[in-house]
């Protein structure tokens, strides 16, 4: 039913349960939940938090109070049975019992996965459109080569992946956040708060990784009224490091709780998923290039939950690998022609390094000396070898103005004090 729905037709707001199109049961499990956690519940209050129409609420309770599960504890005659409070009778209160042993999950009232699957489909079937001028102006702040800007901004518009590589401390991490910003930026991307699949409900949003952007009222000019178990959100951006686990990208089933949380690709879909530090974190490169071999060709994800059966998400994201090993020796040549684009984020010449420099002394007011500048290269760069790296002259320069203001002097730059600064923060080769 959902392969030919427009995002208006999927997105419109129910005007009854059935076409919540899920199980009844998780419906009137939540409204049982609620009233056994909180006792006294206001229709507003079952409304705000199962963000479902406030007649199909009224129905399900309408209902319970027939079935002696439920009963009105508070009314206001102004408003009818808008303004009735509820409270949960005693076999109501066996029935809660109940379903708190089968899940413990209280919130939103979740989606169909074949919902889901068409709202990320519809909303990522084009590809972005970055134009080049606002990527390059996003690039500003990072002193980088010439047309820098068009090696990343084609992997940003395509939206399938994208490898960084290079020497460390040469800004491949904060080209990345650039791109996540630049991607939070486009077109914003309406996400459900939960879904459910095989009787078991999956949290997918996280207040970390979901930006909501406030909505006035319940209704779109372009969408008409809102199912408001949708939300819309800047475009998710989720960035790990050496932490990474392999259970990290898998359904994670809280035992207690009883229901799942998202795997971190399925919070990113729709934006972006960067694995920073790649090769050194808790899974070998080629156990995750085996887990996501089909998802980067295929842009569908395998999930399966504990009782076996297996669901099919989308897998719509720029995935972005940024390390600083050798991309020949970490992975092997079918990773690589799997990320579609390469780019390599190298340590800077000179001249790049003398504007990073100066950029660095303005920030900090430092009066720039080029004698001290000259000196540094010399001294501690080229008679030692030294790879410059494009964060040096800011971690330099931070060093320099600590001891000036440690020694009540006015931040200047001298020999001294590089010599003083370099001490301290290069590594003696023994």
């Amino acid at each position: 039913m959902y392969e030919s729905m427009t995002l208006k037709q999927l997105l419109a707001e129910p005007q009854d349960i059935e076409e919540l199109n899920i199980p009844q049961s998780i419906v009137i499990d939540l409204i049982l939940k609620l009233l056994f956690n909180e006792g006294n519940v206001a229709l507003s209050r079952f409304v705000e938090v199962l963000k479902i129409s406030s007649r199909i609420i009224d129905s399900i309770l309408l209902w319970m109070q027939k079935e002696h599960l439920a009963e009105v504890s508070k009314a206001s005659s102004e408003i009818g049975r808008l303004g009735y409070v509820y409270t949960l009778t005693d076999a109501g209160q066996v029935r809660a019992r109940d379903a708190l042993e089968r899940s413990q999950y209280i919130g939103p009232v979740p989606i169909s996965i074949n919902a889901y699957q068409r709202g990320i489909e519809l909303q990522t079937i084009q590809k972005r459109t970055v134009p080049s001028l606002q990527v390059k102006n996003a690039l500003h702040h990072l002193v980088l080569p010439d047309n820098f800007h068009r090696r990343i901004g084609p992997a940003i518009n395509s939206g399938s992946s994208l490898f960084l590589y290079g020497p460390p401390g040469n800004g491949k991490t904060t080209i990345a956040e650039t791109i996540a910003k630049l991607i939070s930026g486009t077109d914003p991307i309406w996400l459900p708060y939960a879904l459910t699949a095989g009787g078991y409900i999956i949290q997918i949003h996280d207040r970390l990784v979901h930006k909501h952007i406030p909505q006035e009222t319940k209704r779109s000019n372009e969408l008409g009224r809102i199912d408001q178990r949708w939300g819309q959100f800047y475009r998710p951006s989720v960035m790990v490091g050496g932490e990474l686990k392999m259970d990290a990208l898998d359904l994670r089933y809280d035992p207690i709780g009883k229901f799942y949380e998202a795997p971190l690709q399925l919070k990113a879909n729709g934006g972006m998923f960067l694995i920073d530090d790649f090769g050194r974190q808790q899974i070998r490169p080629g156990d995750l290039l085996n887990r996501w071999i089909v998802p980067l060709e295929d842009e569908v994800d395998f999930l399966r939950l504990h009782s076996g059966q297996t669901i099919v998400v989308p897998f719509r994201m720029l995935i972005v690998f940024s390390t600083n090993l050798d991309p020949m020796e970490l992975v092997d040549d079918a990773f690589l022609r799997r990320i579609q684009m390469k780019v390599e984020v190298a340590s800077p010449d000179e001249k790049i390094y003398y504007q990073i420099f100066v950029n660095e002394c303005k920030r900090y007011n430092l009066p720039f000396d080029r004698h001290s500048f000259l000196y540094l290269l010399q001294t501690w760069y080229r008679q030692e070898n030294r790879n410059l790296q494009a964060v040096h002259p800011r971690d330099l320069i931070r060093t320099v103005v600590s001891l000036c203001e440690y020694d009540s002097l006015t931040p200047q730059l001298t020999q001294e004090l590089i010599d003083d600064a370099c001490h301290l923060y290069f590594v003696s080769r023994t």
